[in-house]
């Protein structure tokens, strides 16, 4: 086990501010996909909330998407009514201030934009990354679009 990284710190505050009581946990295995993620908490993909992030016209937003979906980048254009395009690790990083593999749907910049896979509210329970490749918290669709500000919306193709 790793020592705990400053970006959990930071999770675990948003998450407590939100008044949300899912603890943090951290795993002996790398979760840094949604299949690693999946795997080593025995749970099916579709349960991982992964984290993305897209540049809408050049602005960073990002899409909490359920682990067995793609985005479907043509349907977000068209839900935020914007030119879509990849961020690179750079722009993920200085967005969000989580590295790629450990991007957390909370402890976010309060302006940036967020999208909720609608996939996710069929789950009593989804997993979300911590700020770090190693750490996850447990949370629900409910609890993601609460505490992002999120739009509900169906992102997979």
């Amino acid at each position: 086990m790793t020592s705990r990284p400053t970006a959990v710190d930071r999770v675990e505050k948003a998450l407590c501010d939100a008044g949300v009581t899912g603890q943090i946990r951290e795993l002996s295995d790398s979760a840094r996909t949604a299949k690693e993620a999946a795997a080593a908490l025995g749970v099916e993909v579709g349960q991982i909330a992964s984290s993305l992030v897209f540049l809408a016209d050049g602005v960073p937003v990002m899409v909490v998407a359920s682990g067995g979906h793609r985005v479907d980048e043509p349907r977000l254009a068209q839900l935020l009514a914007a030119t879509i395009g990849k961020a690179n690790a750079n722009d993920v990083r200085s967005a969000t201030g989580y590295v790629i593999g450990g991007v957390s749907p909370v402890g976010l910049p309060p302006e940036m934009r967020v999208v909720v896979d609608e996939a996710l509210a069929q789950y009593d329970v989804v997993w979300a990354a911590a700020g770090h490749t190693h750490w996850v918290f447990p949370t629900t669709f409910d609890e993601i679009v609460n505490m992002t500000g999120g739009r509900p919306a169906v992102v997979g193709g």
